[in-house]
């Protein structure tokens, strides 16, 4: 019941629990991956973003037929009053021609509430399954996901989402240090440079996995299957 990863199999513990696994969905938004969202509005090609949407599909199909296995969902969002919106980062979104806060084809960008802060469709949470709104990039800061983690007993993370370099790779590290064992899916993951996607991926390789193990969902699948 492992999944074959690098630099190491995963889990390192040598069992894939669906009990004390989740399947971490990061930032699957309009405002990410879809026309008129921020990405688009910045400038940059949706499609290196969008990459991620089948695999995660595919794979979200499969983790919600094994009983017990945890799906979250993560989105990055400021208060309509943009109170807690960093004063830097709303000056660097603006240099870039992407205000958040500011309207847009999807509503103000990235604000709770509109459009372009929801979840894409293909996607869409279940009512039973976990969303964890983010005012950062880090899906541990300013938000409640490690009580709920420990109060279910989950020790493992599957990592998936935008972007691969930035809310991803944020969670992965705060998620190592508070000592769960993460595996980040290749295909399952995006950003807005192609090149930064796979250097982030690198960097959890090194020293023998410094952040955990790097798949694709196929692996993931086919360790699952001998679940069922």
């Amino acid at each position: 019941m492992l999944v074959q990863a690098t630099p190491y199999n995963w889990p390192y513990d040598g069992k894939l629990d669906p009990q004390k696994t989740a399947l971490v969905i990061i930032d699957m938004q309009v405002d990410f991956c879809g026309r008129g969202g921020y990405v688009d509005r910045m400038g940059y090609d949706i499609s290196l973003t969008a990459r991620a949407i089948e695999p995660i599909r595919t794979l979200l199909h499969k983790v919600r037929t094994i009983p017990g296995f945890t799906v979250i969902h993560t989105r990055e969002g400021h208060r309509p009053d943009l109170t807690d919106l960093p004063a830097n980062k709303r000056w660097r979104s603006l240099q870039i021609g992407a205000e958040i806060g500011s309207s847009g084809p999807c509503g103000r960008i990235l604000v709770r509430g509109e459009a372009g802060w929801d979840i894409i469709e293909e996607l869409a949470p279940l009512p039973d399954e976990i969303i964890i709104d983010k005012p950062g990039k880090g899906s541990f800061y300013a938000t409640d996901l490690d009580m709920i983690l420990r109060q279910k007993g989950i020790t493992h993370l599957i990592l998936t989402g935008i972007t691969t370099d930035v809310c991803v790779h944020t969670t992965m590290r705060e998620a190592n240090d508070r000592g769960y064992e993460c595996l980040i899916l290749e295909d399952c993951t995006g950003a807005t440079d192609y090149g930064n996607h796979l250097a982030a991926l690198k960097m959890v390789t090194m020293q023998g996995g410094v952040f955990g193990s790097v798949s694709n969902s196929q692996s993931v699948i086919e360790a699952l299957d001998t679940l069922t």
